[in-house]
C-alpha cells in the first residue's frame, strides 16, 4: 500500500514537472525579513515611495513560533529562502486578511516557495476558501513530505499539535 501510494505521487509529480511551467502574475518586492514561517515583511515601491508591508503566505499554516522546535525552524527556513531577495507576490481571490496583511503566493523565478516549505516539512498545507488556486499542488507536496518523513512528519520528532490546537491550548 505504501509503495503504491508513493509510486502514484511520484508519477503525478513527474507529470506535473513535464508540463509547461506556470508563469505567475504579480508584483516584485524586496523581502526584509521572515516574521514567522508563514508571514514576511516586504518593501514595495509605488509612485517612488517605499512601502513596508506584511504578507501572509497563502495555502500554508506554520507551527506557532513558540511551538518548539518547529515554529522557529519554519521561520528560519523561510528566512533562508528569501532574506534580501526579490520575490514575486501572486494574489488569489482575497487581497488581505483580517489583520490587514496582504495575502499572496511567494515565487522566486519559477519556484513556488509556499510549496517548498510544505514539501520539506516545515509547514502544513492549509487551503482556506476562497483562496485555493494551488490547493492540490500544496496537498500533493504535503503527502510527499508525510510519506518521506520530512520535517514535522519525521517519526522521531513529529509535530504533535496543529498550530491551531497549540494556540488554543496556550492562550492566556
Amino acid at each position: 500500500m505504501f509503495f503504491s501510494r508513493l509510486l502514484a505521487i511520484a508519477l503525478s509529480l513527474l507529470l506535473i514537472s513535464c508540463q509547461k511551467p506556470e508563469i505567475p502574475q504579480g508584483n516584485l518586492v524586496k523581502v526584509e525579513r521572515a516574521i514567522s514561517g508563514q508571514t514576511i515583511e516586504v518593501i514595495s515601491t509605488a509612485d517612488n515611495i517605499a512601502l513596508r508591508q506584511q504578507v501572509r503566505l497563502l495555502g500554508i499554516e506554520s507551527p506557532d513560533i513558540k511551538q518548539d522546535p518547529w515554529g522557529k525552524q519554519a521561520q528560519q527556513k523561510l528566512e533562508q529562502l528569501i532574506k534580501g531577495k526579490q520575490v514575486l507576490l501572486e494574489s488569489d481571490v482575497e487581497e488581505k486578511d483580517r489583520f490587514d496583511r496582504r495575502l499572496a503566493y511567494l515565487w522566486q523565478d519559477t519556484v513556488l516557495l509556499n510549496e517548498v516549505l510544505v514539501k520539506e516539512g516545515y509547514v502544513l498545507a492549509a487551503a482556506r476558501s476562497p483562496n485555493t488556486k494551488y490547493q492540490q499542488r500544496l496537498a500533493d507536496a504535503q503527502e510527499w513530505a508525510r510519506l518521506m518523513g520530512r520535517g514535522l512528519w519525521n517519526s522521531e520528532l513529529p509535530l504533535r499539535q496543529t498550530p491551531a490546537e497549540f494556540r488554543q491550548q496556550n492562550q492566556k
